[in-house]
């Protein structure tokens, strides 16, 4: 097991004349100057090759990208050795759509119940879902329980470190296998999160934001863009997802702090503005995730079935709170009882 943490070494055969980098809780992009190259790669020059082949640009980024990521990354728990493969799979799980200082806490208290997916199969998936508190979209704690029910029947408790199959466990996409395989494993992946879709649009394609929902073209581009060697792979991955994350900012890019703002082909083009359809941000209050929401904080805080009337009080307009629970119950995250009660599912 191979785990990525700030203090581990970055192999140097893989950065050759180190000159510039890009970084890491999924997607990447096209040129600002090529739009009829949607598949390429950079170029020595930064540019996206038709035919896809990273040439020098990509080397050029590798070393300081991975040499910035060494002084400034991060010391999260699920980058430590002790972490294990477990770790970085709860924590990717986690940091799905939830930001780091949410997840810290309940991390460290889901490991210490469930250091081990056997421990986490033993439990019904209910105590999942009461132990992942307001961490948000609650149905990744029943997948994670799905995923640690499989690992230990069919990998005798033992994350796989095989690609195909974590893609094969209940809940894990592309996404979440290439990110346990290269973060878990050190293997050779390209890992598209948020942040590293970001970097490689800005970085590579010119762009101030990639697409909404990640294309082929950037797949492409981020399996070009990877170091050949699987170490140093790996590095990168964690690497360029880290910078999106620290420096590469959505709204507030710290280009100052960059280490490869000289080769970024959006700050080359002058910083041009978004101009595909406009980003919506998500919307909370008043919505049927808050109702949800409201639902199974009253479920979680109970030792016993819950009936409806105590329900009936998280929220005022009937038709939506129904709406809500019975979404609950679709969903697998409530079981409904005889007598119009409710509780956390124990199967």
């Amino acid at each position: 097991m191979t785990a990525i943490s700030a203090a581990s070494p970055t192999p140097s055969a893989d950065r050759p004349n180190r000159p510039e980098r890009a970084d890491r809780p999924e997607h990447a992009a096209r040129p600002e100057h090529d739009a009829a190259r949607p598949g390429g790669a950079a170029g020595a020059d930064g540019s996206v090759r038709p035919d896809g082949s990273a040439g020098a640009g990509g080397a050029a980024l590798h070393g300081p990208v991975i040499d910035w990521f060494d002084a400034h990354a991060r010391d999260l728990p699920w980058r430590r050795p002790e972490a294990g493969p477990w770790g970085v799979m709860v924590s990717e799980f986690m940091l799905q759509q939830t930001p780091v200082n949410r997840v810290l806490p309940v991390y460290e208290q889901w490991l210490a119940r469930w250091p081990t997916p056997a421990d986490l199969a033993a439990e019904p998936p209910g105590e999942a879902v009461r132990a992942w508190g307001r961490l948000g979209y609650p149905r990744r704690a029943l997948r994670l329980h799905g995923a640690a029910v499989a690992i230990r029947e069919r990998h005798g408790g033992r994350v796989p470190s095989d690609h195909a199959e974590l893609l094969a466990l209940p809940g894990v996409g592309e996404y979440t296998a290439a990110a346990v395989a290269s973060f878990a494993y050190g293997q050779r992946h390209a890992v598209m999160d948020t942040n590293v879709r970001r970097v490689f649009a800005r970085a590579v394609s010119g762009r101030e934001f990639p697409p909404d929902a990640t294309t082929a073209a950037e797949r492409k581009l981020a399996r070009a863009l990877l170091p050949a060697d699987e170490p140093t792979a790996a590095r990168w991955a964690a690497a360029t997802m880290e910078l999106g994350a620290l420096v590469c900012t959505a709204r507030t890019p710290d280009c100052a702090r960059c280490p490869i703002t000289a080769q970024c082909a959006w700050r080359a083009a002058g910083s041009p503005a978004h101009d595909g359809p406009p980003r919506r941000g998500q919307t909370y209050a008043g919505t049927d995730r808050q109702v949800r929401g409201k639902l199974l904080a009253v479920l979680r805080e109970a030792v016993a079935p819950v009936p409806q009337a105590a329900l009936d009080k998280v929220w005022h307009e009937p038709v939506q709170r129904a709406r809500a629970l019975d979404g609950l119950v679709a969903d697998g995250l409530v079981e409904p009882l005889d007598g119009g009660l409710y509780r956390l599912p124990l199967t």
